[in-house]
């Protein structure tokens, strides 16, 4: 699949809330989510804009774990990139595989997220752990599809949510290491 995918900083949760609920988006779940990002012995992740990760997601209903991996950006104005996404069953195991063939843990991100439902996009509200608040919205394609028509109509949510510049297409893991750096 492919990812097309923008984020913005925003002010204040509850200002973009009501605006979300005046487009009658439908709110899906809250989620606490936990990701442990590795990097690979063979490249720098940093570096060729991949990522592979280990994501623990709970709600009230349920807890679930994935393997996702996140390919280079393919254009300069979004997020958007391929993601593969696979459930697993035990996160030590797969933490265990990941280390004996290399890979290195490299940081966690903590998360709550608000994910709501409008038209064919998710938007959601993220609360990460040493971050500003932030919302994503992104869709998702099939595999070697043009995806610029969800890409335009990306962000023309936002505009319709009154953001219209501030994009940022530094992942969180990205985002927290550069305060580290500073």
């Amino acid at each position: 699949m492919i990812e097309v995918e923008a984020k913005a900083k925003i002010n204040s949760f509850n200002e973009i809330r009501t605006k979300i609920l005046e487009l009658k988006a439908e709110k899906i779940k809250t989620e606490h989510q936990e990701d442990i990002y590795f990097n690979s012995p063979i490249c720098d992740f940093a570096k060729t804009d991949e990522a592979l990760r280990i994501r623990k997601t709970k709600t009230d209903k349920e807890s679930n774990l994935f393997i996702t991996y996140k390919g280079p950006k393919i254009d300069k104005k979004s997020k958007t990139r391929e993601e593969i996404e696979i459930g697993i069953e035990d996160e030590n195991k797969c933490r265990k595989i990941f280390e004996h063939l290399g890979f290195t843990a490299v940081r966690e991100v903590i998360k709550d997220r608000e994910i709501y439902r409008y038209k064919n996009y998710e938007i959601s509200l993220d609360d990460v752990k040493g971050l500003d608040p932030y919302m994503e919205i992104e869709a998702l394609v099939e595999d070697g599809t043009d995806y610029s028509e969800a890409q335009e109509g990306l962000f023309k949510v936002f505009e319709k949510l009154g953001i219209t510049d501030g994009f940022e297409r530094t992942s969180y893991l990205g985002l927290l290491e550069n305060i580290d750096e500073n």
